[in-house]
């Protein structure tokens, strides 16, 4: 469905961007995705942290960075039921927890920055009175986020662990594919929570185990074509794949992200 009022806990609900430059980006992913920005609150409140919003509904958030190293990135949260018992799980998984957990604002939830043990982050996040994005999987907004690794037996038992995920490979790819997908008991393929990928020589030298958000477009190669105009630098693609056209980039600021023109049912 494209309209989303709940997350159950272990799927993903909520993207932003930390970033040197709020203005810039706001510039760059408003033309991009036909957005509109929201303030969240009094800056003494909120640390600059706003909204993005898509016809009216929250789509992602955005805010300056909040620590001094912190690189600009696009974050990816996990919806758990409890953010402390997760962080333990974590740290007994042989992860790390970077930051937290802590309230957020106006009791929008409980949050904490992890990184599982190749050094890939992501957040949890319980949720109180913020309940994620409002618009998902059509154009103009998140659709999906995909974590790439070395060593996925590894971060099988890690994600395993602390989320109860599990991880399978597609049916209709070859038995070599470095594709999988994360998903919870009882799930079939297309219903995935997110995708996987063993890290290969075609990616650039020195890329880390990451997670990457994607977001949805009417049209890649325009999308290629808007980043460009705003400094961003295209890193992969446009590739054609089954489900889409698809190109990465890193935006002005340096965060990486991605775009794809769907090709699959409406509502996903």
């Amino acid at each position: 469905m494209s309209e989303r009022s709940e997350y159950a806990p272990g799927e993903f609900c909520w993207v932003d961007l930390a970033t040197s430059d709020t203005d810039g980006a706001a510039k760059l992913y408003t033309d991009l995705l036909g957005w509109e920005t929201q303030s969240a609150g009094p800056v003494e409140e909120t640390g600059g942290y706003a909204f993005f919003l898509r016809d009216g509904k929250q789509v992602a958030g955005y805010g300056p960075l909040q620590g001094e190293g912190q690189p600009p990135a696009w974050a990816s949260y996990v919806k758990v039921a409890d953010a402390d018992e997760t962080a333990e799980k974590v740290k007994e998984a042989g992860g790390t927890v970077f930051m937290g957990p802590i309230d957020l604002p106006a009791d929008s939830g409980r949050m904490a920055v992890i990184a599982d043990p190749s050094g890939a982050v992501v957040c949890i996040m319980e949720q109180r009175q913020h309940q994620g994005a409002q618009l998902v999987n059509e154009a103009g907004s998140w659709t999906w986020n995909q974590f790439a690794t070395p060593d996925l037996d590894a971060a099988k038992h890690f994600y395993g662990d602390v989320f109860g995920w599990g991880l399978k490979q597609s049916e209709e790819a070859p038995p070599d594919s470095p594709y999988s997908m994360w998903q919870v008991e009882g799930q079939r393929w297309e219903e995935g929570l997110a995708g996987a990928m063993a890290m290969e020589d075609d990616m650039p030298p020195g890329t880390p185990p990451h997670w990457m958000v994607y977001f949805a477009v009417e049209d890649a190669d325009a999308a290629i074509e808007t980043v460009k105009r705003h400094g961003g630098t295209l890193v992969f693609g446009p590739q054609d794949i089954p489900v889409g056209r698809l190109a990465a980039f890193t935006d002005p600021q340096g965060a990486g992200f991605a775009v794809i023109q769907p090709d699959y049912p409406e509502g996903r």
